[in-house]
């Protein structure tokens, strides 16, 4: 963008160009639909926060009902601990590294389901309706989370702001040497150009970021060893 905004500020001062636009339309071509995406995306981060808060805190609630069943054996407590952490490693693996198969947190879900059902005779019947009911809240935190991360923001709104963030250099231009004039003020010209670019193609890539927010690519994205199990 610094070099498009550069040639074209050379090229309308060399040959003299400029005009007088109202640049009220280029800002609702523009900054009205870059703000719209930036709130969407904030938006999204906002919810995956709070859905990995109610996954982790049903993965938390299960674990206890079982350490509050009694009449487990030691080992099966183990095993579903064992179960509870390969879920959380396998949710963690999935946002983290934009993966596109769900399936494998489902069989770690459904394992948790099936082995908690071989264990019915020693688990009270209101403990186990809890544990029921707090797993089907883990699964819904997890789908809700992977939902954020594969449907973005709509990929046509952000084509057309960036089409028209790449071509406002070649209106914004002319304007700008139209109403300062560039033969005593070249490097002001240029100056206030390039800031307005700069701050364009910033806020363009603050929202990009903030649309992927599990990747760890980014100041502002979730940190998902948070809401591991064992953290």
């Amino acid at each position: 963008m610094a070099i498009i905004s550069v040639i074209v500020t050379y090229l309308s001062i060399h040959f003299n160009l400029d005009f007088n636009v109202d640049l009220t339309l280029l800002s609702i071509a523009i900054v009205f639909p870059l703000v719209f995406n930036i709130r969407g995306a904030f938006r999204r981060r906002e919810k995956a926060l709070e859905h990995m808060s109610q996954f982790r805190s049903a993965m938390k609630t299960v674990y206890f009902y079982i350490q509050m069943s009694f009449n487990l054996k030691k080992e099966d407590k183990d095993k579903l601990e064992g179960i509870l952490e390969e879920i959380s490693d396998a949710v963690i693996s999935q946002l983290e590294n934009n993966g596109t198969k769900p399936q494998e947190v489902d069989g770690k879900i459904k394992k948790l389901h099936d082995f908690t059902l071989e264990l019915t005779e020693f688990i009270p019947s209101k403990v186990k309706d809890r544990i029921f009911r707090y797993m089907n809240a883990l699964q819904e935190g997890f789908e809700n989370a992977y939902a954020i991360n594969t449907h973005r923001t709509p990929q046509s709104l952000k084509a057309y702001c960036l089409v028209f963030i790449y071509l406002f250099p070649l209106v914004y231009a002319p304007t700008i040497i139209y109403n300062i004039g560039a033969e005593q003020n070249a490097w002001v010209v240029y100056f206030i150009i390039l800031l307005t670019e700069f701050i364009l193609i910033s806020l363009y890539n603050i929202q990009d970021q903030m649309e992927y927010p599990f990747d760890n690519d980014g100041p502002d994205d979730v940190k998902l060893d948070s809401f591991k199990i064992n953290r």
